[in-house]
């Protein structure tokens, strides 16, 4: 008779990690690439907004994309688009778009609904 296999919670599949391990190293990626956005927000060389970032690509000045990850499909694959023809990188940031820009140093303005209810009343 063939010796037992092991149970599959004793084996870890070739190639897959831990999810634990993952979580870390996702955690630790994004406080990278926050500290070094930081870094570049100080430097004063960037643009912001969808528009801005066509004009910088098709004019090849762009060195790097960043995307939030609730950028509309459509809008996502316009920008990869320009960014492949002037052979710029893109990077998918983890985070939607309050959290990309609390990452820049901007803070989103809330609604004015938020606004009138905070009002006081007469």
């Amino acid at each position: 008779m063939a010796p037992a296999a092991p149970p599959p919670a004793a084996v870890a599949p070739v190639g897959v990690a831990n999810p634990k391990t993952n979580a870390k190293k996702a955690k630790k990626s994004q406080e990278n690439i926050n500290s070094r956005l930081a870094l570049v927000m100080k430097s004063g060389k960037y643009t912001l907004g969808y528009k801005t970032c066509l004009k910088t690509l098709r004019n090849g000045k762009a060195k790097l994309v960043i995307i939030s990850s609730n950028c509309p499909h459509v809008r996502k694959s316009e920008i990869e688009y320009y960014a492949m023809l002037a052979k710029t990188g893109v990077h998918h940031y983890t985070g939607n778009n309050v959290d990309l820009g609390t990452a820049c140093g901007r803070w989103v303005k809330q609604g004015d609904s938020d606004i009138i209810k905070s009002m006081p009343t007469e």
